[in-house]
């Protein structure tokens, strides 16, 4: 389960974080993988209200007023902390809140402005896919909702730190260089699945995490608004 939602467009706030260490943004990337709680849906108030609803019964500590911002600026290994979660509790609790996120679904709206660029990006050409931590049935019946049935593929994975795993399979599926590839994502996990796959990260500043958050994480490139998207992969 995913955790925390923001905006503001123009070059000016568009980061580069590139390091010699990293491989640069491709300039003619042959996938798209976008992460999905956050990044292309505004899951950001139910997800806080489902993990406050399962704190009673998990033994965790819930967020309410200022610690809700405060946790936006911490790691998921740091919010795990500050809240109290194990790792060996954190499968119940992930099932749990998938579960009780799929009969919420329909209050969840897109992000405003993510349709527009999905569309756009499609009809440029891009292939793209969506790699979550959430259920490929939520997914699904999401992206039917909002017409946005334009991705190659859903790909769930159920492990909050298993988006490195998964993103190697998915290289391997479909015979694709790390770096023809860019990721797209919202939380410090998903830049540090990125950097252990060697796949550059575009990290999103409208989700869960800061852009200051994200920004300590190195990413290849940090944008503010959905159509900031648009300026990096077509304008470069």
């Amino acid at each position: 389960m995913k955790r925390i939602a923001q905006l503001l467009l123009t070059k000016a706030h568009r980061r580069l974080c590139s390091s010699p260490s990293m491989h640069p943004l491709p300039k003619v990337p042959e996938l798209l993988i976008f992460d999905f709680d956050g990044t292309i849906a505004d899951t950001f108030q139910n997800g806080l209200d489902i993990l406050n609803e399962l704190a009673p019964e998990f033994g965790y500590r819930p967020l309410f007023g200022d610690d809700v911002e405060a946790a936006r600026n911490m790691t998921t290994r740091q919010l795990m902390r500050f809240l109290g979660i194990s790792l060996s509790r954190l499968p119940a609790i992930s099932f749990r809140g998938v579960k009780l996120l799929h009969s919420r679904m329909h209050r969840i709206h897109p992000i405003s402005g993510i349709p527009a660029v999905l569309h756009k990006l499609r009809e440029s050409g891009f292939s793209m896919g969506i790699l979550t931590s959430n259920s490929e049935e939520n997914v699904t019946a999401f992206l039917r909702r909002h017409h946005l049935e334009i991705f190659s593929f859903i790909r769930s994975s159920s492990r909050l730190f298993g988006k490195a795993h998964e993103i190697n399979t998915i290289l391997r599926s479909y015979s694709l260089a790390p770096q023809k590839v860019i990721f797209i994502g919202d939380e410090t996990r998903d830049i540090e699945a990125a950097h252990r796959s060697k796949v550059p990260i575009v990290a999103v500043g409208w989700g869960y995490n800061t852009s200051e958050a994200l920004r300590a994480q190195k990413p290849q490139a940090l944008v503010e608004h959905p159509s900031d998207l648009l300026t990096l992969l077509l304008e470069g």
